[in-house]
């Protein structure tokens, strides 16, 4: 069960606080695992991992044009007689992390973001920098440091220890490695792409379109000041400047013709998902549908929604903010219990009243909280949505303009609604097409053509690797975002 909705971000940020109190660095700290439990921890955490970010994107052929890439890279490690495998992972967010024992993934949305064959492999070169460096068995030992105490290491063995973090794998994937560990990831992941036949500037530049790309899902947000929170940047803390650095003292960047690969590449991706999955839910505009759960909702012109593993966010004016998630283990609990005593247990809500919405039982309340930013007005609204599943509606908003969003509010608790077996179906996702510039088209043109009802030149430039003043050149392949 989740926590209550008044102690989630509290929650986070103590679990973050507590991380980041940890030294920064770690190469001074033993290596806890021996290769063969890496090896082992990896393999067991793997299908956990892959189920947690997405699972695996169904399309053989693009699987095997990657791992292609991919092995080619592992061919010039350090440690070439790994077991090492690519997975693509159906997620539209922009992330690439690896496992111990050789598993490395990246996401569609990466993918879908990258301009040809060299930046993936500069993305795929520095998990394998990180691999080979053992990052993971040196982060996982910090853990344990942490966990268990200098004073207690003595009486443990590498083996219960690999059994202790067994469990902790998945959860700590996405954990920030240090500045040193991200440059000697760098490094290595630099002679690997020169040993294979890549341009390593490559790397660099790939890193400046990601920065551009999590700007402006942070502007789409309504949080421009958290775009590292978007992408792998949140736990690969790295800079464009700091890659340039590796590759200037790597010297071994010497390559004669490097590979691109920019047409074959893009070819490639052609149709690939874009953005939300059907299976995981969709957005539309303001409208978020879920064919498979097949339920649906509508939040105010205003408000920007994101979909994400955990929850559905929508942000508006002046910080206002909708959520919405669904939560089981409810039978039996009546709706008005479990938003008294389970949800919102600890805070008085006022005004407690039972609802019916569209044929389902439901109740909400409100209560005004005093939080760092100022004083917010909290509305929760529970949905029986069936016999086990509670749909759940958070609304938070400044007290000050509280008036302003009571009609959108209502519209959008109202709006919540199971669908029809034959409208899910009609439910299809965007794709990626890779269409040949005409003599006539310009960046507005192919903008144009794209299903976004707001950022749609800007998603397109920043698609495309293009800045704010370039224009597109006629012969030449670009990606442009369509409708199935």
């Amino acid at each position: 069960m989740k926590p209550p909705f008044i102690c989630r971000i509290a929650a986070v940020a103590v679990v973050a606080a507590a991380f980041c109190c940890q030294p920064a660095r770690a190469d001074w700290l033993p290596n806890l695992l021996a290769p063969e439990d890496e090896a082992k921890m990896g393999a067991e955490q793997a299908p956990e991992v892959t189920k947690q970010f997405g699972g695996a994107y169904e399309n053989p052929e693009l699987s095997r044009y990657v791992t292609s890439i991919g092995q080619l890279l592992a061919s010039t490690v350090e440690e070439p007689n790994v077991h090492y495998t690519f997975t693509i992972l159906n997620s539209p967010i922009v992330n690439a992390f690896s496992l111990p024992g050789g598993y490395v993934y990246v996401t569609r949305g990466l993918l879908a973001l990258a301009d040809d064959e060299a930046e993936l492999a500069g993305v795929m070169a520095h998990e394998l920098g990180h691999i080979n460096a053992h990052h993971s068995a040196q982060r996982y030992s910090r853990t344990v440091f942490a966990q268990l105490g200098l004073g207690l290491l003595g009486a443990v063995t590498k083996s219960n220890i690999a059994g202790q973090l067994g469990g902790t794998a998945a959860q700590l994937v996405l954990m920030s490695y240090s500045r040193e560990q991200e440059f000697e990831a760098d490094s290595r992941g630099v002679r690997y792409m020169s040993r294979a036949g890549f341009d390593p500037h490559a790397m660099a530049g790939f890193l400046s379109k990601l920065q551009a790309n999590d700007a402006l899902q942070a502007q789409i947000a309504g949080n421009p000041g958290a775009a590292d929170k978007f992408s792998l940047l949140a736990t690969h803390p790295r800079t464009a400047d700091r890659v340039e650095r590796a590759i200037s003292e790597a010297g071994e960047i010497s390559v004669k013709e490097p590979v691109v690969g920019r047409d074959i590449y893009l070819r490639k991706l052609d149709g690939i998902i874009y953005g939300d999955d059907p299976e995981q839910g969709i957005v539309r505009g303001q409208k978020f549908i879920h064919p498979k759960l097949r339920f649906a909702f509508e939040v105010p012109a205003g408000f920007s929604l994101m979909n994400s593993a955990d929850a559905v966010v929508a942000i508006g004016p002046q910080n206002a903010r909708i959520e919405f998630d669904l939560v089981g283990g409810a039978a039996g609990v009546p709706v008005m219990n479990y938003l008294t005593a389970v949800w919102a247990k600890g805070v008085q809500l006022r005004d407690v009243e039972a609802l019916n919405i569209n044929n389902m039982q439901a109740a909400t309340g409100w209560a005004r909280l005093t939080t760092q930013g100022g004083t917010v007005d909290v509305r929760p609204v529970a949905i029986s949505f069936d016999n086990q599943t509670i749909a759940r509606l958070f609304f938070e908003f400044p007290s000050s303009i509280a008036n302003e969003f009571q009609d959108g509010l209502k519209r959008t608790t109202y709006s919540f609604r199971r669908l029809a077996a034959g409208e899910a179906e009609h439910v299809s996702p965007n794709r990626l097409r890779i269409v040949t510039v005409g003599t006539g088209d310009s960046v507005q043109s192919l903008s144009a053509r794209q299903p976004f009802e707001s950022y749609s030149e800007q998603r397109f430039r920043v698609l495309n690797g293009l800045g704010p003043a370039d224009g597109v050149k006629p012969g030449t392949l670009v990606k442009v975002v369509g409708a199935e």
